[in-house]
């Protein structure tokens, strides 16, 4: 049972706050077991840690359990790279459309914040495959006479809370289900839309992919 567990070695401080599931903790239960019957591990101290075995809700809960009998310290599994991590990306910090349009789309980088100007124009942000450089990031969107269109993967956190003045500045309805965990970057668009529309939806990955966004430096 102790090898079924190794592939948990090598996680991140984010990993350890992950659920678990119950066959994570069916294995520990059982590694437990074996150790007591090596004699590692009294029936008291057995039924003291089963116990919080099943009390547990995150790998970094699992892993002071074990943290002392051989061969049982491990760490939750690393989250996967994208695909595209290893891609250069450009970083802009601001999105500017007058009479005209701008548009950014597939690997780039955007910092903490990010202004999105249109005026009598339309503005694009797909943010599906964007390297973030802060576990927050606030969009700013001023809009006159404008469409602005922010689009995020499933594993994006969504805050919308800009302001409509004849016109629209809300969520639409997610085209997939949303896929949020501990690790989930938050993604806040606020700001105003005069005579505007701005619209914030959530969409698959591009080609209909499924591996997560990364943080810069993942």
């Amino acid at each position: 049972m102790a090898g079924d567990l190794e592939g948990w070695a090598q996680g991140s401080d984010e990993g350890s706050r992950l659920r678990i599931s119950d066959n994570d903790r069916h294995r520990v239960c059982e590694m437990l077991r074996e150790a007591a019957g090596e004699g590692r591990l009294d029936m008291e101290e057995l039924d003291e840690r089963l116990a919080a075995v099943y009390e547990a809700k995150t790998y970094g809960d699992l892993m002071p359990i074990t943290a002392d009998l051989p061969g049982l310290q491990h760490t939750p599994p690393a989250q996967p790279r994208p695909a595209y991590a290893g891609l250069p990306a450009t970083r802009y910090d601001s999105s500017i459309a007058i009479m005209g349009g701008s548009s950014r789309k597939g690997v780039w980088e955007i910092g903490e914040t990010h202004h999105a100007v249109a005026l009598m124009a339309g503005v694009d942000l797909d943010l599906r495959q964007v390297r973030f450089t802060s576990p927050e990031t606030t969009i700013r969107v001023f809009a006159i006479w404008s469409g602005v269109d922010v689009i995020v993967n499933p594993y994006t956190r969504l805050v919308v809370d800009g302001v409509g003045i004849m016109g629209d500045f809300s969520q639409g309805r997610d085209k997939v289900e949303p896929e949020i965990g501990p690790d989930s970057p938050v993604v806040r668009v606020t700001g105003f839309a005069l005579m505007a529309g701005v619209s914030v939806r959530r969409r698959s990955m591009p080609g209909g992919g499924s591996r997560r966004p990364g943080m810069l430096g993942r």
